[in-house]
């Protein structure tokens, strides 16, 4: 349990300090904040697996890595912008599934 509570809060801090250069997408950087929470609920509700949470923030990474080199050339292009709305959507659904299939932490 200190264990993932020391991936969370790395991870919220990850996503506080990255904050300032999130400005080129505030609606996709509020959903990722949005999701996280649901993550973190889930954890400590011990609705997630070990193996659900970890597969759940590798597919936060990876949409937040698709952020990074969307603004990378600096600005995000409605092309990008509907790529990354399609991966939160399905993330959005497995966080769903995940926390609803009867399988908890015990």
């Amino acid at each position: 349990m200190k264990k993932m509570f020391a991936i969370l809060t790395t991870i919220c801090l990850t996503i506080i300090f990255s904050g300032v250069s999130l400005a080129q997408t505030p609606g996709v950087t509020n959903r990722q904040i949005n999701q996280q929470k649901r993550i973190r609920q889930g954890v400590r509700s011990d609705e997630l697996t070990r193996g659900e949470f970890r597969r759940l923030q590798r597919e936060q990474n990876q949409i937040r890595r698709m952020k990074i080199r969307a603004r990378s050339d600096g600005e995000v292009t409605n092309r990008e912008r509907v790529r990354i709305h399609r991966e939160q959507n399905q993330s959005s659904r497995q966080i769903f599934r995940a926390k609803n299939n009867r399988r908890d932490r015990n």
